[in-house]
């Protein structure tokens, strides 16, 4: 049961009172992806005091992903990143329940896990699973925040039912198997933080219907010069995942 001083600051404003409060703490969100994207978004979430958030990665933490994975500490090496995450989640915020997932999303799991909540989180640095996750999130009817990160780039969108998908925006029709592995890049530490934030808070402002969420439009923002920008995008009319859908 969520202790009231601990949100006091989301009850005072007025947009998300007592009520929106109460939303978040129904709130089922699935973290795909305990790495640079997923550590952020994940302690606001739990701060946040979402009522229960999934985690699901089959990666274990190595001293390379200290320098930006903020969810991971030293004493964690070589524990299952989804373990790790969730003890250090039930440290910051004991009323969160906290669903783990040791493995990787899969074709043959996607499904089953996702239409279990309510709002994916895509915090992975696959493309395949991008992918993955935006043509199950379409056939489930379930939105997510989709974020990727290049050096000193994040890029993110949300999608909703109804509103134009990953496909319609980066890949039309092609198959999973089809699609080229990511390559690997370096990455500025802070840039995932930012990014992971964002989609935090796009899965909190889905659930209390806050705002406008980033439906329709990819936000670009590069921190060497610390531009911001906005890209609309539609659905593609090629596009047989979300048009057959939508």
């Amino acid at each position: 049961m969520m202790t009231s001083e601990r949100y006091d600051r989301h009850v005072m404003l007025t947009d998300v009172g007592e009520e929106g409060q109460r939303l978040i703490a129904k709130a089922r969100i699935l973290v795909v992806g305990l790495g640079g994207l997923g550590s952020p978004a994940a302690l606001y979430l739990a701060a946040a005091g979402v009522g229960t958030l999934g985690l699901i990665d089959g990666d274990k933490v190595d001293i390379s992903n200290l320098q930006r994975q903020v969810i991971h500490n030293t004493p964690a090496l070589g524990k299952p990143k989804v373990i790790s995450a969730a003890e250090t989640l039930a440290r910051l915020n004991p009323d969160v329940k906290t669903e783990v997932y040791d493995s990787f999303l899969t074709e043959a799991n996607a499904y089953d896990i996702i239409s279990r909540y309510d709002f994916i989180v895509d915090a992975t640095d696959s493309s395949q699973t991008k992918y993955l996750i935006n043509d199950t999130c379409v056939n489930a009817g379930v939105a997510f925040s989709h974020g990727a990160i290049k050096e000193y780039d994040g890029y993110t969108f949300t999608y909703a039912p109804g509103c134009p998908c990953y496909r319609c925006l980066f890949g039309v029709n092609t198959p999973i198997k089809d699609i080229p592995p990511s390559a690997s890049s370096g990455v500025l530490g802070v840039v995932p933080g930012i990014l992971g934030t964002i989609q935090a808070a796009e899965a909190l402002k889905y659930i209390t219907g806050l705002g406008e969420p980033l439906t329709g439009r990819l936000l670009k923002f590069d921190i060497r010069t610390m531009n911001f920008n906005i890209i609309k995008f539609r659905h593609n009319p090629d596009c047989k995942k979300c048009n057959n859908i939508k």
